[in-house]
C-alpha cells in the first residue's frame, strides 16, 4: 500500500512549507511530484507562488495553463491525474485522490489554524486507515521542523 504522512501545519502556512518540500522531493529524492488543490484559481496562485517564493532558487513547474505535463517536475492540478509520471503526490486544502495507489508517497498538507481542515485530516486519516494505507502523522515544531506524533 502507499505510504500517506499527513502534515499538521501549525508554525508556517502552505506557502511556507510547500516549496521546500517540494525541493527536496525533486533535489534529494530524484522523484517528480503532483500538487492536488481544490480550484483552479489556487492552483494559479501556487504556480504565481513557486515562481517567485525565492530569488535564489528555481522550482520548475507546470499546470493546464501550462502545458507540457509530460516535461514537468512539479504538476500543479485539480484534476486528479498524473500525467507527469510523479511518484509523490501533495494533498492541498483538504484534496483527496482516488488514484493514492498511482504514487509511491503521498503527502496531505493541512493548516492546523482551521478547524475545518483539521476535522477532513481526520476523516481522511479514518478512510486511509481503513484502506490499509501506511500513515503517519507529522506536527510542525515551535522552530518550523517536522516531530512524528502518531503511525496508523
Amino acid at each position: 500500500m502507499t505510504e500517506i504522512r499527513f502534515y499538521h501545519l501549525t508554525r508556517q502556512p502552505l506557502e511556507a512549507t510547500l516549496p521546500v518540500m517540494l525541493e527536496r522531493t525533486i533535489d534529494r529524492d530524484k522523484r517528480r511530484a503532483v500538487v492536488l488543490a481544490l480550484s483552479e484559481e489556487r492552483v494559479e496562485a501556487l504556480s504565481a507562488h513557486l515562481w517567485t517564493y525565492d530569488d535564489r532558487k528555481f522550482l520548475p513547474h507546470g499546470s493546464r495553463k501550462d502545458g507540457f505535463a509530460e516535461q514537468q517536475p512539479v504538476w500543479l492540478s485539480v484534476a486528479d491525474e498524473n500525467p507527469n509520471q510523479a511518484q509523490v503526490l501533495f494533498l492541498t486544502d483538504g484534496a483527496s485522490s482516488e488514484r493514492l495507489g498511482d504514487y509511491a508517497l503521498v503527502c496531505a498538507l493541512f493548516d492546523g489554524n482551521d478547524e475545518q481542515a483539521v476535522g477532513a485530516a481526520r476523516d481522511h486519516w479514518q478512510a486511509y486507515k481503513a484502506a490499509g494505507h501506511e500513515l503517519t502523522y507529522w506536527q510542525q515544531t515551535e522552530r518550523g521542523g517536522w516531530e512524528k506524533k502518531a503511525a496508523g
